[in-house]
């Protein structure tokens, strides 16, 4: 991704450049010191140049719209400097529907664990269930079929297909489709995976190292997937920009009681 300094500084005109909050005035004079060094750590990828400030946003909406984090406020506001910063409708909508089907490895790190610990009878119990699946769907996972075809099929994903093939075909029906929009170049859209699945409340790291490796076969430099972890690691200041607005409110509560 080549840099667009011309874009980032436009785009420093239009917004703040930084993922805080109006928290970090209360931070500042509460600790300036610590606010300091917070504030240099987490701004660094806006102002680096390295990835577009556009992108930068987008990536953050994914962030905090995801279900590890579900983040209101901060969801507004990188929706709000993402569109300040030229980004469509189309383009915020699908990161929010790829961060939708992220949840998957819920089940992918799970449903291993459920058919190591199930024994043979609840195994066999079982069989019976899964027979009637297959003759639902005629035995036919189309979805699951594309998938392998594009080569983003995991073998993570081989016990969601054996415990229920009509679901995991309907979840892969969903998830394709995305490779499919021309929202996103490719080494963007692996970019994106990158930062959900390597955020520090998710960290899956099958996810992030198949991605990485698509990442780099699209053209990406290793700076520019430094820059999507580096994103990850800000994402941390949300405990402040939530925190410390809900201790500033409960201390003034306190000294009105």
């Amino acid at each position: 991704m080549a840099t667009e300094s011309g874009q980032a500084k436009a785009s420093a005109n239009l917004q703040p450049v930084s993922p805080w909050a109006a928290a970090l005035e209360q931070l500042k004079e509460w600790d300036p010191s610590w606010a300091e060094h917070a504030v240099k750590m987490t701004t660094n990828p806006w102002t680096d140049g390295i990835l577009p400030v556009k992108f930068i946003e987008l990536v953050s909406v994914g962030l905090n719209a995801s279900r590890t984090n579900l983040n209101p406020e901060g969801t507004r506001r990188h929706i709000r400097a993402a569109l300040a910063a030229g980004a469509s409708r189309r383009e915020i909508l699908f990161v929010l529907k790829c961060a939708s089907v992220m949840s998957i490895h819920s089940f992918s790190f799970n449903a291993p664990l459920l058919l190591e610990e199930a024994s043979v009878g609840s195994l066999e119990d079982f069989g019976a269930l899964r027979k009637k699946r297959l003759e639902k769907i005629g035995k036919a996972t189309p979805a699951v079929e594309k998938v392998r075809a594009i080569g983003h099929w995991s073998e993570e994903w081989d016990s969601l297909l054996f415990l229920d093939p009509a679901w995991t075909d309907q979840y892969m029906a969903m998830a394709a489709s995305l490779y499919a929009e021309d929202v996103f170049p490719l080494k963007e859209l692996e970019l994106l995976f990158i930062a959900f699945d390597a955020a520090y409340v998710h960290i899956y790291g099958p996810g992030t190292r198949r991605h990485i490796k698509n990442a780099f076969k699209a053209g990406a430099t290793v700076g520019e997937i430094m820059e999507v972890l580096k994103l990850g690691v800000v994402q941390g200041v949300q405990a402040c920009n939530l925190g410390v607005t809900l201790l500033a409110e409960e201390l003034g509560r306190d000294a009105t009681a």
